[in-house]
């Protein structure tokens, strides 16, 4: 496939297009747990470990600009904002779970385990206790 512009970028391939748009550390978690519910911005913030509000400001931001989700103002007081994913935030969902499937696999070929398997039946570190994956 030929180059291609989009947004003043140059893109090599559409892999490469895709990723931009749902890639990076927050994008995916953040349309993770949006699959099954609405959430407001505190839960999302609860929800997502080591997210800074600037992070996760910026990236809902993003992926509403680019139409993967949507932002509801409710005029209450205090203001109520939920996020919602749209059509094509649905659409993602698919790709981020075969993303996740085969870096499962590949935390099993590498014998990574995941740390709440690996500490099972024993007693946890404070800093696992403490850990919450991101998918």
């Amino acid at each position: 496939m030929p180059d291609f512009i989009y947004n003043n970028k140059v893109y090599y391939n559409p892999v490469e297009f895709a990723m931009d748009r749902i890639g990076g550390a927050w994008k995916m978690p953040i349309l993770w747990r949006l699959r099954e519910k609405t959430m407001r911005y505190g839960e999302l913030k609860k929800d997502i470990p080591h997210v800074t509000h600037k992070m996760l400001s910026s990236k809902l931001k993003e992926l509403e600009e680019e139409g993967f989700i949507t932002r509801s103002v409710f005029a209450e007081v205090p203001p109520r904002v939920e996020y919602t994913l749209t059509k094509r935030g649905r659409q993602s969902i698919e790709v981020i779970e075969n993303i996740r499937s085969y870096g499962q696999a590949l935390m099993k070929e590498f014998k990574i385990q995941e740390p709440r398997k690996a500490l099972k039946g024993r007693e946890k570190p404070e800093s696992v206790r403490k850990l919450k994956t991101h998918f």
